[in-house]
């Protein structure tokens, strides 16, 4: 359901108000690969690429692209290259490099090749010589400021500049020699020669190459002249004879650049086809706006579990099915859009219900004595863990004690009458235990409420209750002397508006200053002493948690992946 709830907006809003499983139409990018398909185009061969800047760490939105390229590519019995887009030395790291593989093999991609655009500087450089030697390219020693306003705008013609018509032997000795890097920084280009009066900006004799003494990631000091993105994909496509070029919507402009270099250098005629990127509410995806959030201590790093960063999401406990589902259930569109963050959380929420395990923690801890329990006695009860998890099947021991934790807000000194839980003379069963009946309570110099005293009903043991009593209210409990110290860091969403990255205010000032709630001692299962690392946990009536990678055995800490419900729906309603 496309629900428009910001009219300020210029997006449209995806809102998961009805999810339901139902057999999909093909989309739009699935219809013209059957169709070529069925024309014989490429011998019917389906090959797609994914092509990320090792600048940064791959993000949600990149997520839909692997997806999309990867999914294809299997549905129609082809292959998806991996290829770097490394043609600016000065931003890309060989870590960059590194954790997007890491990314797409955690989301259960394989690649056919890993490849550079960098392994292609030879044979781009030579593409680059060929348009020369047509009379198709010039070196233009123009400063950028000045090929700037030879662009002319949208509404104008660009100017000629004075170098365009420098002889073809001129232009191969001056591209020569900033191959040799007798130039510095800026001091010339080689631009494409094709029609400063055209509608289209990006067909006014853009640029090509620039010269940059940057030490490269994987080519070291071995070229000083870089290819322009514009001139490097849709080469580096033919080169490796790229069936469908699939690309944002941003690149529409760039699409007949894209077709002009294929047809004049007459190579492999790959095709550019755009679909909507995914922008994601309460969030911002652009890599340069994340960078900001790392480098200015926003966040801990690219990996801060609020960060819509693949490793962050897997950090905070989201799984590889879950996002895959997400990407899935949001389709492929040629209108750009927002998507709820709810819809994600559902995802996540949906594939944790089936695989975590069941466990009791109290985060805020009261105390509470049974007074008529006999002290230093024991009793063991048992839980599921849960059955639809491979290994879920048994039950788990679950020690009780006279003292237990409670969560302080299951307790309150003056309850109203829809309170189903703990208050004086309330009664209330332990979940796999018994009832407990609260007979009084104590409180410090402070008034603050310190321990509850209660007596429990000795026939109302869970699975052989006698007692004919009944409850409204059942709350969960950890055993005192048994329990485990951890500390948990509760997540919430980085941002409080929809769409922070959409405004003429700094994104900056929208981050929500609430997004991370740390509680140094809470108190877990005693058979969580050794948590598996990779297992998430639902914590009765918390959420769902996993293990934190910087958790030490005598430091245990768990993440807050998602809540039980979506509390942020509730807020927007009543906002």
């Amino acid at each position: 359901m496309l629900i428009d709830r910001a009219a300020s907006l210029n997006f449209a809003i995806f809102v998961p108000l009805s999810i339901m499983s139902e057999e999909r139409s093909l989309n739009f990018l699935e219809e013209i690969i059957e169709e070529d398909i069925q024309n014989g185009t490429h011998q019917g061969r389906v090959l797609t690429r994914f092509p990320p800047e090792p600048n940064g760490y791959l993000h949600i939105g990149h997520a839909k692209s692997i997806c999309l390229n990867f999914g294809l590519a299997e549905k129609y019995n082809g292959k998806t290259n991996l290829r770097f887009d490394d043609t600016n030395p000065e931003t890309e790291e060989t870590e960059y490099v590194e954790s997007i593989k890491a990314d797409l093999k955690w989301l259960g991609f394989q690649w056919a090749d890993e490849l550079y655009t960098s392994d292609y500087f030879g044979a781009l450089y030579n593409f680059a010589v060929k348009l020369v030697e047509k009379g198709l390219a010039y070196v233009d020693d123009s400063s950028a400021e000045q090929i700037a306003e030879q662009k002319g705008t949208p509404t104008e013609p660009g100017k000629l500049s004075p170098y365009r018509n420098r002889s073809i032997a001129e232009n191969l000795a001056l591209f020569q020699e900033m191959r040799d890097g007798k130039y510095a920084d800026g001091d010339k280009v080689l631009r494409a020669k094709i029609d400063m009066a055209s509608p289209n900006m990006h067909l006014r004799d853009p640029l090509m190459y620039r010269i940059k003494h940057e030490k490269h990631h994987r080519s070291g000091d071995q070229w000083c002249i870089y290819p322009m993105y514009d001139f490097a994909h849709g080469q580096s496509d033919s080169i490796e004879e790229i069936t469908h070029s699939i690309c944002t919507l941003e690149f529409v402009p760039h699409r007949p650049l894209y077709d002009w270099f294929i047809e004049k250098l007459d190579i492999f005629p790959s095709k550019q086809y755009e679909f909507a990127r995914l922008n994601v509410s309460y969030t911002v995806t652009s890599k340069r706006k994340l960078l900001e959030l790392v480098t200015n201590g926003f966040v801990s790093g690219w990996d801060d579990p609020r960060m819509p960063t693949i490793t962050g999401l897997r950090r905070r406990g989201y799984t590889a099915a879950s996002v895959r589902n997400f990407c899935d259930r949001i389709g492929v569109q040629k209108r750009e859009n927002i998507i709820d963050m709810s819809l994600l959380e559902f995802c996540i929420r949906e594939d944790l219900n089936k695989t975590s395990w069941r466990r009791m923690a109290v985060l805020d801890p009261i105390k509470l004595v049974i007074t008529n329990y006999t002290e230093g006695q024991e009793e063991i009860f048992y839980g599921e863990n849960n059955a639809e998890v491979e290994g879920g099947e048994g039950l788990r021991e679950i020690p009780f004690s006279r003292e237990i934790w409670i969560e302080r807000e299951d307790f309150m000194e003056n309850p109203s009458k829809k309170f189903f839980r703990l208050g004086p003379g309330l009664m209330v069963r332990l979940k796999h235990a018994y009832i407990v009946k609260c007979e009084d309570f104590v409180k410090d110099e402070n008034g603050d409420i310190t321990e509850i005293h209660c007596t429990y009903i000795k026939e109302s043991k869970s699975g052989e209750d006698t007692s004919g009593i009944h409850v409204k209210g059942t709350i969960h409990w950890v055993s005192v002397p048994h329990a485990v110290t951890t500390s948990v860091n509760l997540y919430d969403r980085l941002f409080k508006v929809e769409d922070p990255g959409n405004s003429d205010r700094d994104f900056k000032e929208y981050i929500n200053s609430e997004s991370l709630q740390i509680i140094p001692q809470a108190y877990i299962e005693a058979d969580l002493e050794q948590p598996e690392i990779g297992r998430s946990y639902q914590f009765i009536r918390k959420g769902y948690f996993c293990l934190d990678k910087d958790s030490k055995p005598d430091n245990l800490i768990f993440n807050r992946t998602v809540s039980l419900k979506d509390t942020w729906a509730k807020e927007v309603r009543n906002a």
